[in-house]
Order: C-alpha cells, then sequence, then structure tokens
C-alpha cells in the first residue's frame, strides 16, 4: 500500500531544456494527473471501508463503527467534488470558480461529518451504549491508520504544485479520517481491555470543533495551505 501511494507521489521526472511555460505546463499536468489518481484511490479506498465499518459495526452493535463508516461514504462525496474540480483544471476561465465551489462542498462534508459525530457521541454517552469486541473493525482501523497518512501527504503534494485550496482542505479531511480511525481503535481497545466504554465517545466530542472549524472555513474560502500560498 505505502508503495502504491509513494510511486503515486514521486516527484516529476526532469524536463528537457526548453521554453519554460511549456515545461510548467507539462508539470501541472503530470500533477493533475496524480491528483485525479488520488481521488480515484479514495473513492475506492472509502466506498470499501464505508461498506465494512457499517456491516462490522451492525453485526458488532457498535455506533462508533458504523459512524465511521458514513464518515467514510461522505468522504466519497468530498473525493467525487475533488475530480470535477481536477477534470477542469486546464480551462483557466472556469478553474477559479470550479475551485470555489469545490471548496465548499468539502466544506459542507467536514460540517456534515461534524454533526454526526455530535450526535453519535452525545447519543452513546445519554444511553450508556457500550461497543463490543470487533476484531475487524481493530483490523480495518489499524489499517486506516497505515494509508490516511500516506494519503494525505500524498494530497499536500500535489496541492502544493497545483496551488489548490480545494485539494489541501480534502487532504485535510483525510487527515480526520486519520483522527476518527485513531479514536474508534482508542475506543475499542479501551472499552475490551479496560471496560471503559465512554472513552471512544468523549474522544469524539473533543475533535468536532476541530472538524466543525475546518468546515466553516473551507465554506468561507480559508484553507491552512502550509507554506504553499494558495488561497
Amino acid at each position: 500500500m505505502e508503495r502504491l501511494i509513494t510511486t503515486t507521489v514521486a516527484e516529476p521526472a526532469a524536463t528537457s531544456p526548453g521554453n519554460p511555460s511549456v515545461e510548467r505546463s507539462e508539470e501541472r499536468a503530470n500533477l493533475v494527473r496524480r491528483g485525479r489518481r488520488l481521488e480515484y484511490f479514495t473513492i475506492a479506498w472509502n466506498l470499501l471501508e464505508g461498506l465494512v465499518a457499517i456491516l462490522s459495526g451492525l453485526i458488532a452493535g457498535s455506533i462508533a463503527l458504523v459512524g465511521i463508516g458514513f464518515d467514510s461514504l461522505i468522504e466519497v462525496t468530498s473525493g467525487a467534488a475533488l475530480l470535477w474540480r481536477l477534470s477542469i483544471d486546464v480551462n483557466e476561465e472556469k478553474l477559479e470558480r470550479i475551485e470555489a465551489i469545490t471548496l465548499r462542498i468539502v466544506g459542507l462534508c467536514f460540517i456534515a461529518i461534524a454533526i454526526y459525530v455530535s450526535y453519535d457521541s452525545i447519543t452513546s454517552l445519554l444511553r450508556r451504549e457500550e461497543p463490543e469486541r470487533s476484531v475487524l473493525g481493530i483490523i480495518l482501523a489499524t489499517v486506516s491508520l497505515i494509508v490516511m497518512p500516506l494519503l494525505a501527504r500524498a494530497k499536500r503534494r500535489v496541492a502544493r504544485g497545483i496551488n489548490s485550496g480545494a485539494m489541501f482542505a480534502d487532504a485535510r479531511q483525510t487527515d480526520f479520517c486519520l483522527y476518527l480511525s485513531a479514536i474508534l481503535l482508542g475506543g475499542l481497545l479501551l472499552n475490551a481491555l479496560l471496560g471503559w466504554w465512554w472513552a471512544d465517545p468523549i474522544a469524539a466530542i473533543v475533535m468536532v470543533p476541530i472538524i466543525g472549524k475546518e468546515g466553516v472555513d473551507a465554506l468561507r474560502g480559508k484553507t491552512c495551505c502550509d507554506e504553499a500560498g494558495c488561497h
């Protein structure tokens, strides 16, 4: 898995000396193609993760697992929006408008995740719903902890290369998938080993303000663009 993503984000091959504008155009086209491959991978992974999480969550009676499944389905929407944005990257007249629309779609996905996690966590606390042991859920969360950092890093590299705020926002959403997977894994393990049934919903509630802020910033057109200086 790491080899696949690392290959995808390898630095573009040096072009032969020539017209600088042509070389920049070719480099950007390569980055856009890598971005599209990353989004196809994101969609395929989250469809698989969502299906496995929802099914295993229903079997184990774990709302946390079901929540991760719905989060994965929301990320499919974000990935599809980014594919749309990348498909028109060469059309400079439409690029700025599509970038803004895509950023808002990603922002709405953040807000949807925050609302769902809030409701899910508060409900779990009030009802004292304890997630049961789920070996499949633990495996899924562990694999996600390995895949998501690599995928997020790959997206940020492409985002810096094409100066895309929407791509940065999508990378942040991938980061949150990592955080939620860590929360899920911690909750399942703490409940199974120590009987701390409340660990999962409490940790999820702590994440809600952070997720919500990212959503609001994306809706306002703001992104944490690292050192790229995108907008």
